[in-house]
């Protein structure tokens, strides 16, 4: 398996009125309602389902896509469905000012990207923009306009190149 560590896509910027929407918890991002649903593939259709203003995610989200949000990204119990929803739907990763330490954590041994771009200004980006992220250099860019942020740490970087930490180890 092939990764990138260059990503193109469409940016979903999720915001909760003008500022970039923080603390979703993994309750918002996959309710609890749907936990018996073990098919990853299955769990897309519930991506962000109980988040306020973004209930229709599942629906109108395309494989490619990217999401941004704002601190706390996954906030909440050790739910691996929330990381497994957005693979399932094809988004390529998720980028926030910051992570739930176990969010962070699934999303690595998960082989998903994360990247952490801290005192990222709400309304740099605009929904729907098409952008590259850098997952090597921790840069999210479109045309001239980029922010830096933290790139991704070596051993998050194996992982995710191996495709999951399972992967990762049968390697070593």
């Amino acid at each position: 398996m092939t990764r990138d560590m260059i990503l193109r896509g469409r940016l979903w910027v999720l915001k909760s009125g003008e500022n970039l929407f923080s603390d979703i918890d993994t309750d918002m991002i996959y309710h609890n309602a749907h936990l018996a649903v073990t098919e990853i593939e299955k769990m897309g259709q519930f991506a962000l389902g109980n988040l306020d203003g973004y209930k229709d995610f599942a629906v109108k989200a395309q494989p490619g896509d990217i999401i941004l949000t704002g601190d706390n990204f996954g906030s909440g119990s050790s739910r691996q469905h929330a990381v497994d929803c957005f693979a399932a739907l094809g988004v390529q990763a998720v980028i926030a000012r910051s992570f739930g330490a176990i969010y962070k954590r699934n999303a690595i041994n998960s082989g998903f990207p994360i990247m952490e771009l801290p005192g990222l200004p709400d309304n740099l980006f605009e929904q729907f923009d098409e952008v590259e992220l850098d997952l090597e250099k921790g840069v999210l860019s479109k045309g001239e306009k980029s922010f830096n942020g933290n790139p991704m740490s070596k051993v998050a970087r194996d992982i995710y190149l191996a495709g999951g930490l399972f992967q990762y180890a049968e390697q070593m």
